[in-house]
């Protein structure tokens, strides 16, 4: 089990400083809008919730598609609270056992576990900086993170749909360097 609050947390001390004024602005994330990478957010912690739940339905027995580019008005307090959910759902022990759904696709829970934080880490630190906000995730968060994310990463053929190419880096470059180059990510990337 890992612990997901710190990452959670971090996450959701980013909501009060992205400006109204510029969520149509571009993201690390692809295409994606700061709308639309916060609508993701919200999807996915629904999503990765019910998984830890054992739970199926709507959120999360279907793959994701293209999120909304308007957000609802109240999206601060809602993604905070969706946060907040999916660290408890995930702190719980029997949300590691077994198989869980989320996506369209079934895992071991251990695994799925590894997906959400994944998933929350890389897209927080893509809200960072895409806001200009400082955002440093846990040494043992990105030690975890980067072992999981980079066991396909000489073969792309297993990571299409998932992560960009491989994002080259200088060898002295940071652990979270590293870690956002294995998910396709250009760490010096700026708004």
């Amino acid at each position: 089990m890992i612990d997901f609050k710190a990452v959670t947390g971090q996450v959701a001390s980013l909501l009060d400083r992205v400006q109204d004024d510029r969520l149509e602005d571009a993201t690390p994330c692809g295409h994606y809008t700061q709308a639309q990478l916060l609508n993701h957010l919200i999807g996915l912690c629904l999503a990765f919730t019910a998984a830890a739940r054992g739970e199926t339905g709507p959120h999360n027995d279907a793959p994701p598609g293209e999120p909304p580019t308007t957000l609802d008005p109240q999206w601060r307090n809602e993604l905070a609270h969706r946060l907040a959910e999916l660290a408890d759902a995930w702190s719980e022990p029997s949300a590691w056992e077994g198989e869980s759904l989320a996506g369209g696709v079934t895992l071991p829970a251990s695994i799925m576990g590894l997906v959400a934080l994944n998933e929350v880490a890389v897209h927080g630190w893509d809200l960072a900086a895409a806001t200009g906000q400082p955002y440093a995730l846990d040494p043992a968060v990105i030690e975890t993170l980067t072992a999981f994310t980079g066991q396909d990463s000489d073969d792309q053929a297993a990571r299409e749909g998932i992560y960009a190419p491989v994002v080259a880096l200088p060898a002295d470059a940071s652990p979270q360097d590293h870690l956002l180059a294995l998910t396709g990510r250009n760490p010096a990337w700026r708004p």
